[in-house]
């Protein structure tokens, strides 16, 4: 791989407007070409892009190509630097009028230097917010795409696409559909932005000689211009990389809008090393179709705020992943006391949560074409959601945790969209660590509150996942929660119902079936206050459960509680896989009796306090 720096522009506002200030603050600066401005964190701006690219095992050779009228400022600057004087070609202009364009000294130095290699482009003189993205991972996803790649970001609030060369790109196959070089207003809704920082196939190389004979024009010989024509008439294949920072060409803007984003960029990069961030998801209570979201059926739960996963994350030398002293543990007062903990709460704590959900995240940003920041962390967790009761302990701590990480390296939603982000911590417990589980649980600790899920075959199919639509919480009826002090494992509870639904058993396709059908009638319920006919449903999903798991799956405990509920008068369901109840009692009176007769029976039970978003 070959990298070519531009620096071959010629006077700016920039330039223009150093010279003229009146204070004389910036008089050291007169005549300084702009790619050795002073950029992010007191580096030259070209100090900082020569620092990222400065690697023999990613790039055979770099190029800088300049101008006449500059060439003995980076003649100084490269031997100050060691860069290596014999790379820096002179296009031979010495004013804007004379210049030929930044196509053209691309193609001067593929031709002059004889190219037989891909090659990188970057432009010299551009700021960028981050000063540790990894530029490998860049390569990287080039030679995966096998096309030529622009990298683009999302722009900041009060940058006008006017100014930038605006892309859109298909969120699927990463293909840039359409490049609009600085468009007009309402031309595109699209706000991504290329900047000149490209990679390009040898055999695409002869494209530049091409253009130019196509575009004799100086005023046409800029690459976004470039761009627009291999991507929108040559229909060349180009993908698009999001980089999660930003990007300003200083050429395009004046002194104050220099200091102010060299201000802007300086205050983050000074800001992220002391920056700590905890996230939190909370415990989910199914409320009604629970088990049917793994058999295409449909299901409301809701967050609650009695139990939670926090997952700490802060910048670090190196990736580091704390034990929790009471789920991780790895020292025992006794063996009887590790046969104990072993015994009872296994030998699975939370710490592979950790680790399989920074495998996964750092495997989607590198197939999605997100460049993450050059930067390390270290990850703590805590929680107290009871274990193995069935109250989605694990996807919390899974979603916890990819909040911090898409916060710690700037991804924004479009990055990883609700649904699809329900879709990745469901891989990382089913694909990583083969924890057989279903989408509710990860999908109401994304969108967070009351959630009606529907899990169609249909929608699954034609989209990836299935519709998901957050509802009212204002007028919730007192749930209760139970929930055994030593569960079993809650796992087993699926029994075989899963293979005898995939082999096509009438009775379990009959069942997911009712279970949707109740759900859709608990949807009214619950939007008109009707608790009455909420008790009821409630009831018959268990029932239904019931009679396709049989009484040995569910588990004398679990049995036990339904029992115990309905005693006292109330409605009982499982809100998960085992392990736990959750019951709505009408009577108040009831109620108070209800709460004595479980904690006599040695369980544990609480008042739902529902998750408001």
């Amino acid at each position: 791989m070959i990298c070519v720096l531009l620096v071959a522009g010629h006077g700016t506002l920039l330039e223009s407007e150093i010279k003229n200030e009146a204070t004389g603050l910036y008089s050291h600066l007169e005549g300084i070409p702009k790619a050795l401005l002073p950029g992010v964190g007191g580096k030259k701006i070209l100090d900082f892009w020569w620092e990222v690219v400065n690697m023999r095992h990613l790039f055979n050779e770099v190029y800088l190509i300049t101008n006449a009228d500059k060439y003995k400022y980076y003649e100084r600057w490269a031997t100050a630097n060691d860069f290596p004087a014999e790379n820096i070609i002179n296009d031979g202009s010495t004013t804007s009028d004379t210049q030929i364009g930044a196509v053209a000294d691309l193609e001067l130095v593929a031709r002059s230097k004889r190219f037989s290699d891909d090659v990188m482009v970057i432009a010299g003189d551009m700021l960028c917010e981050d000063l540790n993205f990894d530029i490998a991972e860049v390569l990287k996803f080039f030679k995966f795409k096998m096309g030529e790649l622009a990298i683009y970001y999302e722009m900041e609030e009060g940058e006008k696409t006017e100014s930038r060369g605006i892309v859109e790109v298909c969120p699927h196959t990463h293909r840039i559909s359409k490049f609009y070089e600085k468009p007009c207003a309402g031309a595109t809704d699209s706000r991504l932005a290329s900047v000149v920082f490209y990679c390009f196939q040898r055999k695409t190389l002869p494209t530049l000689g091409k253009y130019l004979s196509q575009y004799p024009q100086v005023n046409d010989r800029g690459l976004g211009k470039y761009m627009e024509w291999l991507i929108n008439e040559a229909n060349i294949p180009v993908f698009g990389m999001k980089l999660p920072t930003g990007f300003q060409l200083i050429g395009q803007v004046g002194l104050s809008e220099y200091k102010k984003w060299l201000a802007l960029y300086s205050s983050k990069q000074h800001g992220v090393a002391v920056k700590q961030m905890t996230c939190r998801s909370y415990a989910r209570a199914g409320i009604m179709g629970n088990p049917s979201d793994g058999f295409n059926g449909k299901t409301i739960a809701m967050t609650i705020s009695n139990f939670w996963a926090d997952v700490t994350i802060h910048e670090s030398k190196k990736v580091v992943l704390v034990p929790h002293p009471l789920n991780d543990p790895t020292v025992f007062g006794s063996l009887q006391d590790l046969h104990g903990i072993s015994r009872k709460e296994g030998y699975l704590g939370g710490l592979r949560l950790l680790q399989a959900t920074c495998k996964k995240f750092y495997q989607y940003c590198s197939e999605q074409g997100i460049a993450l920041a050059k930067r390390n962390f270290t990850l703590k967790y805590d929680t107290n959601i009871p274990r193995q009761v069935g109250l989605a302990g694990s996807s919390a701590i899974v979603s916890a945790t990819l909040k911090c990480l898409m916060k710690f390296y700037d991804l924004i939603d479009d990055d990883l969209p609700k649904p699809l982000r329900a879709n990745f911590i469901l891989n990382v417990e089913s694909e990583e660590l083969i924890i057989t589980a279903g989408l509710q649980d990860r999908v109401v600790q994304v969108y967070e509150g009351l959630v009606y899920m529907d899990f169609s075959k249909e929608l699954m199919e034609k989209q990836g996942y299935g519709s998901y639509i957050n509802m009212d919480m204002n007028c919730l009826p007192n749930f209760w929660l139970a929930y055994m002090g030593d569960p079993s494992d809650s796992g087993k509870i699926h029994s075989n119902v899963r293979q005898r639904w995939l082999n096509g058993d009438s009775d379990v396709g009959k069942a997911m079936k009712t279970f949707s059908e109740l759900t859709d009638l608990a949807r009214i319920a619950l939007e008109s206050g009707n608790w009455t006919d909420l008790f009821e449903l409630m009831n018959k999903n268990f029932e239904l459960r019931r009679s396709i798991y049989t009484d040995s799956c569910l588990g004398e405990g679990n049995l036990r509680m339904v029992q115990l509920g309905r005693k006292f008068g109330s409605a009982v369901k499982l809100p998960g896989s085992g392990g736990a109840v959750i019951g709505l009692c009408l009577d108040p009176d009831n109620r108070v009796e209800l709460k004595k007769a479980f904690q006599e029976a040695g369980f544990v039970i609480c008042d739902v306090v529902p998750y408001v978003p």
